[in-house]
């Protein structure tokens, strides 16, 4: 278990309670990481650091329920760390995108990694949380096992919020088993037949934990029990590949993301044809995620995209509403939201939308 503990819970409310008296809005920051999300935020008022990053530690772990509670400054290394210890993991694979993530943080950018569609999303494990709202109340939502999460969860709200609800200071998770065997395979197919191959295999009980198409072949991660894995290898067919293109593919270090140009996450339904959209794709989550590096101008990007019942988000460049514009009544939801949590509106303004 990790030692290095820290409760600075009071601290944080002391300095929200200053914002909510001066009026001066806060960015809330964890590790950092994932600074490059969101909108570039150009406030008339200039927003003061909440750094969350001393609130940190390990408060409950139970291996036998597969739950974690943990401070939301905790490195993303050290949670790791002591799953790893019992052999389990965080089943959302979330990135780090940098040296020193934060618990918080991967809660609050809500982004998984490969395993997502078969696994489940961050939100999708979150069970519960505490947060610091608008008003300095020290809240607390949700729970520690799965019949606390019935109904409205306020505590999965969190996730992908960006910081905008409110200043997060716990999280409960639940984990999961690492699988006892794995192995990695390459077949060189074109993206029409690896998407094919894809939505193929999802009707079946096929032991994949990942897949994606590089532009020339499809690489499909299999976990599970040594028989089955077996069984499906010789199945699907296609030669062993490196176990680290997961890792790469989680951090963006693939050759594909090196690319300095405007980059862009499409998530579509499965089963979608490739798109009628110039530029170079990554085909990631069985076809519900497609990389696009392109000069396209955002709102066609997102005009194909929305046709086909998806959205668009703009990873890097060329726009200043990164996010994917919301239709007029989730617009309305996501006000009434800030203003029931930060009615001042100090926590990370305009990160998400220039609205909130």
């Amino acid at each position: 278990m990790i030692e290095d503990t820290k409760d600075a819970s009071n601290h944080l409310l002391e300095r929200v309670r200053d914002a909510l008296n001066t009026g001066n809005p806060l960015a809330i920051m964890g590790g950092n990481t994932k600074r490059f999300l969101g909108r570039s935020v150009a406030a008339a008022r200039v927003l003061t650091p909440l750094l969350v990053g001393e609130h940190r530690g390990i408060v409950h772990y139970d291996p036998t329920e597969l739950v974690l509670t943990a401070r939301a400054g905790t490195p993303l290394s050290d949670i790791e760390a002591a799953l790893a210890e019992r052999g389990q993991m965080l089943a959302c694979e979330p990135p780090h995108f940098g040296p020193q993530p934060t618990f918080g943080g991967m809660v609050a950018a809500g982004i998984s990694g490969p395993r997502r569609p078969w696994s489940g999303a961050v939100r999708d494990l979150v069970l519960g949380c505490r947060l610091i709202d608008g008003r300095a109340r020290h809240l607390r939502f949700g729970g520690e096992v799965m019949k606390n999460v019935a109904g409205y969860d306020v505590s999965r709200l969190m996730a992908g919020s960006f910081g905008c609800l409110g200043v997060l200071t716990e999280v409960s998770m639940k984990v999961m088993p690492k699988p006892g065997h794995r192995r990695t395979l390459r077949i060189d197919v074109d993206a029409a037949q690896a998407l094919r191959h894809m939505d193929n295999w999802a009707r079946e009980p096929a032991p994949i934990s990942a897949s994606y198409h590089d532009g020339t072949a499809l690489y499909v991660r299999l976990e599970g029990g040594s028989g089955s894995v077996q069984a499906w290898s010789h199945k699907i067919g296609g030669g062993d590949a490196d176990e680290a293109i997961w890792d790469d593919l989680r951090e963006h270090r693939l050759p594909f993301f090196d690319s300095a140009g405007p980059l862009w996450r499409l998530s579509v339904p499965r089963a979608t044809p490739s798109l009628k959209l110039e530029g170079d794709v990554l085909i990631d989550w069985a076809g519900c995620q497609r990389w696009l590096r392109t000069e396209a101008d955002g709102a066609t990007i997102r005009r194909i995209v929305h046709g086909v019942g998806g959205h668009a988000i703009a990873y890097r460049g060329q726009t200043d509403e990164p996010f994917h514009p919301l239709s007029a009544p989730l617009l309305a939801l996501h006000q009434r939201l800030k203003s029931q949590f930060d009615p001042q509106g100090l926590f990370n303004p305009g990160r998400l939308y220039g609205s909130l």
